[in-house]
């Protein structure tokens, strides 16, 4: 449910919006990537200028979700520790259950084989 209201309300006009820039914008655009001689042709790449709205989008996702991961580090590290803990202190639950089932077997065999 989540996910669609996500998909509805932010992506789908994000994609309205490109799509529409994307056909506005159609001419060839040359980026120079050599900025003291702007006509070398060997630093420029000329493409649609929509190409490179789709390029900014992409790397700006990228590079939004990679420090949003990299930012929630320490709550994935606290939580594989939690879990660690959590397993550690079933295993000791499991052991004392065995335990107190084993001298509640002690106890109950003297008592009934006196009877």
């Amino acid at each position: 449910m989540t996910k669609k209201l996500i998909n509805l309300v932010i992506l789908l006009p994000i994609a309205i919006i490109l799509i529409v820039l994307s056909v506005a914008n159609r001419h060839a655009v040359t980026l120079s990537l050599n900025p003291f001689e702007p006509s070398d042709p060997v630093l420029s790449l000329t493409a649609p200028f929509f190409v490179y709205l789709f390029l900014a989008v992409i790397l700006g996702a990228l590079i939004g979700s990679s420090l949003t991961w990299f930012s929630q580090g320490k709550h994935r590290k606290q939580a594989r520790r939690q879990t660690q803990e959590a397993a550690r202190w079933q295993g000791e639950a499991r052991r004392n259950q065995k335990r107190a089932e084993e001298l509640a077997q002690q106890v109950l065999l003297p008592v009934s084989a006196s009877k």
